[in-house]
Formats: structure tokens, sequence, C-alpha cells
């Protein structure tokens, strides 16, 4: 019998971190302020889950001028991706064979 928990990604296992993989799912990229407002977090929570999805190269950060201010932008990248749907799948699995 194949283990049900095998294909679950232990970098998705903050809620944290399945809310911004699943927003950048659905969006091209989101900046900071966006992603610090759709979940509802703190600067520094939020920045240590960012900081984690990104030295496993889930995510790519974009730093930029828009004007004179400075902006942070985060975009899912094809590896990342690849790895969330895996993880969403396998809990698929693990909840239909219930």
């Amino acid at each position: 019998m194949k283990n049900p928990i095998a294909n679950l990604q232990k970098v998705f296992e903050s809620r944290i971190r399945l809310g911004i993989m699943s927003a950048l799912m659905v969006n091209d990229m989101l900046d900071f302020n966006a992603l610090k407002e759709l979940l509802e977090l703190t600067d520094g929570n939020l920045a240590s889950h960012l900081k984690a999805l990104e030295q496993q190269e889930i995510i790519v950060v974009s730093k930029q001028f828009v004007g004179r201010k400075p902006s942070t932008t985060y975009t899912a990248t094809a590896q990342g991706k690849d790895l969330f749907r895996q993880h969403l799948a396998a809990l698929e699995e693990l909840i239909g064979n219930q």
C-alpha cells in the first residue's frame, strides 16, 4: 500500500505558507503589503515565512523602486508551483481515501 502522506511537502505545513502559496498560485505576483493585508499578518511573521519559501526556491523576490518608493514583489517559481500542486494532490488523495 502506498504511503498516503509521502507526497506532502514539509515546506507547506504552516497555514501561513499555505496562504502565501495559494495567493501566489492565482496571482502572477504580489507585493509585501498585499500579502500582509490579505493574510492579516505582522511584518515580521510574514517576512520570516517568505524568507523560508525563498530559501527553498519556492518563490522569488524582486525589489525595485516605483517612483521613489521601494517595492518588493513575490512570485511563485515553476518548481514551487509544482511542489504545491503535489502537496494539494496528496491532501486530496489522503482525504479521498478516508
